[in-house]
């Protein structure tokens, strides 16, 4: 059990980082596009945000591919398809429950599933936060 707490630990520890690195990327994506924000064109705004969007969506896939190595390399599933599949499962906090891991190494599905809901959790207040000053913004354009 220590073992699995150690490993769940450093793993959200690791997508931590990606998801710091890709905050960051989506910040100055943004800022490299804010010419289109402060545009009176709100489907420019939509654009810039979409692209938020899917750089936010491609780290936390990335962060569940991270635990599929994790539980590849346990011995917990010969195919990485089928522990990516796992891994997404527990990341989004579905919990479906068709394939689970051996007693030793399920201990890491909840503590991948508390990695993603805060990870999840931070990607939205961050999306929020980019789809809120691009609004301002195009309506400030717009002369509101």
């Amino acid at each position: 059990m220590l073992m699995n707490l150690v490993f769940g630990i450093l793993t959200m520890t690791l997508c931590l980082m990606l998801q710091s690195l890709l905050l960051v990327a989506a910040m100055r994506y943004y800022l490299g596009h804010e010419y289109l924000v402060n545009s009176p064109s709100l489907i420019a705004s939509i654009i810039v945000v979409n692209g938020v969007i899917i750089l936010l969506v491609v780290g936390n896939v990335m962060q569940a591919a991270i635990w599929a190595l994790l539980f590849q390399l346990l011995g917990e599933f010969d195919l990485f398809s089928k522990a990516f599949y796992h891994s997404m499962v527990n990341f989004a906090t579905l919990g479906y429950g068709d394939i689970v891991m051996s007693d030793k190494h399920k201990l890491l599905g909840p503590i991948e599933a508390l990695n993603g809901v805060l990870m999840i959790g931070v990607s939205t207040a961050a999306l929020m936060w980019f789809y809120q000053d691009a609004l301002k913004k195009t309506r400030r354009a717009r002369g509101y």
